[in-house]
């Protein structure tokens, strides 16, 4: 019998996704569907003086136009609009509600028309007059001063400010990550269909189908029963996707209002009205005595949200689960602009607040001449400094160790300059990557037919992380049956509830879920072949069974078992069907964290400034790795991105006029296979029977962490020269 958790298992929906099989949000069709528009707002700030849609409205095919004041009910209270990952304080956006203006790019207005091109030509057609006002602003820099203290990660310990004025060593600088916007492959889309008799089905680009059904209700006043949300394959969202996007909304209006199937899907440009990653001032104070021993940690971030909602992630407190002071202070502020909100994107705030806290390590180790690995293991905390606490588990030493002996780190000359081939010079970097091991509460449904198949139904999303594949793997593993005899349905609101899909807990608490189900589909399973005649498990106790082989066995003598159709044929059940909503005790005598230690070599040509990121090593330490084959993909996937960070990605705003420039994949620069090398992805083993009974911890988002400041801190290591201001492009190199 196969053990399929642990080991390196295709894609079990790979082949419905190689053979265009697998339909995405956009893809759905229905008789007499059409085609939905948006028009956006041109200024940041300011109301719609006039809207002229009669232009448009003669072209052929043109259906209707929906504007704020030409559209179904929306609701008027504010908590209607709150979904179940939007900021605590704030009014959410909502479309097509009124005549205010609050970003540039906002949707004023959705064309309807039989085709696509009808409705985007037709869009150009919409005459807007606005009454601008022109006191917006939409530049962090200069709004720094008005910042405002909306989050504390961890309450101060000691004297911070005291301790670091009075080091031995201190480093301050100010480090800055730029706003990068989310560049999924698939669009964000929906495809409201309407059934005739007041019901809607939507697919929609989501992590979350149940947040998303829950929010249509709310807004449109809609019962559960009227509305259904599907979303069974999403091409990458990353956070794009955790909370509902305007185009679900249009969707669903221009259903309502027409009676009829409506789709719509954003263009790239409009893309870039949604969330983001958002631009961050990362102000880090490291204080140290002269043996590298950390006296004192500060870390402030600022960051950018909108006017509207007040967005905000842990940037500044993850020094707290690294590096042992007995002084800490760290803060969170905000600068409100004239933006969209920003939104999760891989890892976020640790993708950017550790990024500074690596290069402020970085830099604090050159000062006291110190091996950078050095720097790290003398401050090594082996608990949790702001509420005291140990770990789960933590083998960052030894992430550390096989990183470093992998990566071939002991043959670097520390100095700068110092290391070349041929006409580049080449640097070598580091840095920790640090993320939370989150779990949720997740509901399963197995059915499990007399022919020996069995399906698990879960609301939960696959973003291309691979749930399917995970809740396939453990429910084989717990039934006792071959992979290919379970079927796993996913991203329906009608199937038991789960959260969305982020944060890197759904594998986890998926796959706990699973096992609590199966565990009761085993017991009864045991009662039915104990009670069969002449059955050689008679009498035996339902804990002393397992299922293996498609039989029910005893756990310490398999050869006395019962082929599992043969219990189910006796107890005449053509199907065997278990529910399971998993909790996860509430435990605060331990913090739960994955750990990992990122190595990078860069070579640099010292004439032209460009940089090659020409190896990675990754060591990662994430608990049991339920499947290496896409648990490598994920943090190989993560890496890219961290290239991506360091080097290419960054949306450029004109703050005259408020408006993206670069609002398309031309000019937002992103790595493509030229710019990627050699990654190497070591998965530390690491034992945490504390966390869940699997031993699991999450790997999405932990890939990205550290990468980053491993290419800065490997620059500086090539060049001489720090950059703290990212992304890091030849430019900042040779000025």
């Amino acid at each position: 019998m196969n053990a399929y958790v642990g080991t390196a298992t295709s894609r079990v929906d790979g082949r419905a996704k190689v053979t265009g099989a697998a339909k995405y949000a956009g893809e759905f069709t229905v008789d007499g569907l059409v085609h939905g528009f948006v028009v956006e707002a041109t200024i940041p700030r300011g109301r719609i003086a006039r809207l002229d849609t009669s232009e448009a409205l003669k072209v052929t095919g043109v259906l209707d136009v929906l504007t704020h004041a030409h559209r179904p009910p929306l609701a008027d209270k504010v908590e209607a609009w709150k979904d179940e990952v939007a900021p605590d304080e704030g009014s959410p956006f909502r479309p097509l509600y009124d005549d205010i203006i609050k970003f540039n790019g906002q949707p004023i207005a959705l064309v309807v028309a039989t085709e696509w091109e009808t409705a985007k030509f037709a869009a150009t057609l919409v005459r807007v007059e606005y009454q601008e006002d022109h006191t917006f602003a939409t530049e962090l820099e200069t709004g720094r001063n008005r910042a405002t203290e909306v989050k504390r990660p961890h309450e101060p310990r000691g004297d911070a400010a005291g301790a670091l004025a009075g080091a031995a060593m201190r480093h301050e600088a100010d480090y800055f990550v730029p706003t990068e916007h989310h560049n999924p492959m698939e669009l964000f889309a929906t495809t409201a269909v309407w059934d005739g008799n007041g019901r809607l089905t939507v697919y929609d680009k989501t992590q979350g189908v149940l947040n998303v059904h829950r929010y249509l209700c709310g807004v449109l006043d809609k019962q559960p029963d009227e509305i259904r949300v599907l979303s069974p394959y999403v091409g990458g969202a990353f956070g794009s996707g955790l909370r509902p996007q305007y185009q679900v909304v249009l969707a669903t209006l221009g259903a309502l209002a027409l009676k009829r199937s409506v789709r719509v899907v954003l263009t790239r440009q409009q893309m870039y009205g949604l969330g983001y990653r958002p631009a961050t001032i990362e102000h880090v104070g490291l204080g140290a005595k002269p043996d590298g021993a950390l006296e004192a940690v500060m870390h402030e971030a600022t960051a950018v949200t909108s006017r509207y909602e007040d967005f905000a992630r842990n940037d500044s407190g993850w020094a707290e689960q690294l590096y042992k002071s007995r002084n800490s202070h760290y803060s969170h502020k905000v600068v409100r602009l004239d933006v969209s909100t920003p939104c999760d994107m891989r890892a976020p705030g640790a993708a950017s607040g550790v990024c500074a806290l690596e290069c402020a390590m970085d830099e604090l180790a050159v000062a006291l001449k110190l091996d950078p690995i050095e720097l790290r293991l003398k401050c090594y905390s082996d608990r949790d400094q702001s509420e005291d606490l140990p770990y789960t588990s933590k083998q960052l030493r030894e992430c550390y160790a096989r990183g470093a002996e992998a990566f071939g780190w002991s043959k670097r000359n520390p100095a700068a300059r110092s290391m070349r081939d041929d006409k580049e010079l080449v640097g070598w970097g580091m840095a920790t990557g640090v993320w939370e091991a989150l779990q949720m509460p997740v509901a399963v449904r197995i059915v499990l037919t007399a022919n020996g198949h069995a399906e698990v139904f879960c609301a939960a999303s696959d973003i291309g992380t691979g749930t399917y594949t995970i809740v396939a793997q453990v429910a084989a593993d717990a039934l006792g049956l071959p992979i290919e005899n379970i079927s796993v349905k996913l991203a329906d609101s009608t199937l038991p509830q789960a959260p969305v899909e982020g944060g890197s807990w759904m594998a986890a608490s998926s796959a706990h879920a699973v096992l609590g189900a199966a565990e009761d589909i085993r017991q009864e399973l045991a009662r039915l072949a104990s009670a069969m005649p002449s059955s050689p498990l008679a009498g035996i106790d339902a804990a002393e069974v397992i299922l293996v082989d498609g039989t029910i066995a005893s756990n310490g003598e398999k050869s006395r078992a019962v082929p599992i159709t043969d219990a189910m044929r006796y107890g005449k059940l053509e199907r065997i069907e278990k529910h399971k909503l998993n909790h996860f005790a509430e435990d605060k005598s331990h913090a739960r964290n994955t750990h990992s230690a990122v190595f990078a070599e860069v070579k640099v040509d010292e004439q032209l400034g460009v940089i090659r990121v020409t190896r990675v090593v990754s060591a990662v330490a994430a608990g049991r790795i339920l499947n290496t084959k896409t648990g490598r993909s994920q943090i190989m996937g993560g890496v890219v991105w961290g290239i991506g960070m360091a080097l290419h990605e960054e949306t450029v705003m004109d703050h005259r006029f408020g408006r993206i420039m670069n609002a398309n994949i031309a000019e937002y620069h992103i790595p493509v296979n030229a710019d990627i090398h050699d990654i190497d992805v070591i998965f530390v083993d690491e034992r945490d029977d504390h966390i869940n009974r699997l031993g699991v911890k999450g790997l999405g988002e932990i890939g990205i962490v550290g990468v980053p400041a491993a290419i800065a801190n490997a620059v500086y290591h090539a060049t001489g020269k720090r950059i703290r201001r990212f992304p890091i492009t030849l430019d900042k190199l040779l000025t």
